[in-house]
């Protein structure tokens, strides 16, 4: 397989990663009606340009959408980990959140005991940015 057809390939899952993860959340705010909380608007900040961008790289093939879009799986996914790590480590000092009255530690879901809205973002991140992290420019 060439460099090409395996950056297409990476390009195109970490975009599919995103567009799963962006419809998540539009389903639980608009469909189920939770109100995200300031840590979870940060992440949508970092996720939801990513379906547009990934998709533009994969759509023309451009392996240099890492540049971009690595650094902002990475940061979401910290705020992903810090929000994560505020649901479920007991004394962990909340964030102040003033944006939205909902505190950043509650739990809308959780599924099989750990499976938070916060983890399944930062799983989501995680792999986006291990996708791209495998992504190389091809030298002409």
């Amino acid at each position: 397989m060439s460099t090409r057809d395996r950056n297409l390939l990476l390009i195109a899952f970490a975009w599919l990663v995103a567009i799963v993860a962006t419809s998540g959340s539009l389903y639980y705010s608009n469909v189920r009606h939770l109100i995200p909380c300031e840590l979870c608007w940060y992440q949508r900040i970092f996720m939801y340009p990513l379906v547009l961008i990934l998709g533009i790289a994969t759509f023309f093939g451009d392996a240099r959408i890492r540049r971009y879009a690595l650094p902002m799986a990475l940061v979401g996914g910290s705020i992903s980990a810090l929000h994560y790590a505020e649901q479920k480590i007991p004394g962990f000092k909340p964030t102040a959140c003033a944006a939205t009255p909902i505190p950043c530690n509650i739990e809308y879901v959780n599924y099989f005991g750990f499976v938070t809205i916060a983890f399944m973002a930062l799983v989501a991140f995680t792999l986006i940015a291990l996708a791209l992290f495998f992504v190389r420019e091809e030298r002409p």
